[in-house]
């Protein structure tokens, strides 16, 4: 069970904990993520992996979690022989931090019409409750 939203406010954290906190990110996902950011040109899969000393398939999947949430990009390079690879980069950090704001603003507004539905609910409890009295 995640800590409670009053625990969370009281904790330090950093801006790195937002790609935990808004996409479940796991420490390897900050750091491949942290590796491309650190790069001045796209890595390729094997390059990621040897940067964070990890198996090329463990850098793979969290290369695929990186996609899945939208913060990096990948491009295809194709030999002149035939044949082609991958490589990433990150994605631009604005954004990034657009699509954190969008997902902000509707987790909030989800959570007061939650709070709305709370309030509705248990005030007619408590008017049904005093009536019966």
């Amino acid at each position: 069970m995640p800590d409670s939203m009053s625990a969370q406010l009281q904790q330090d954290m950093e801006c790195e904990g937002l790609l935990e906190c808004f996409h479940g990110l796991k420490q390897l996902d900050r750091d491949c993520f942290e590796v491309l950011v650190n790069e001045t040109k796209p890595l390729t899969v094997d390059e990621i992996a040897d940067a964070v000393d990890r198996e090329r398939s463990t850098a793979y999947r969290s290369v695929q979690r990186l996609l899945q949430t939208g913060l990096l990009q990948k491009e295809q390079v194709n030999y002149e022989q035939g044949g082609y690879y991958h490589v990433y980069s990150p994605t631009d950090p604005t954004k990034i931090t657009n699509d954190m704001q969008r997902m902000l603003n509707d987790w909030y507004a989800m959570m007061g019409q939650l709070i709305q539905e709370f309030e509705t609910k248990y005030e007619r409890s408590e008017t049904t409750s005093a009536a019966e009295g």
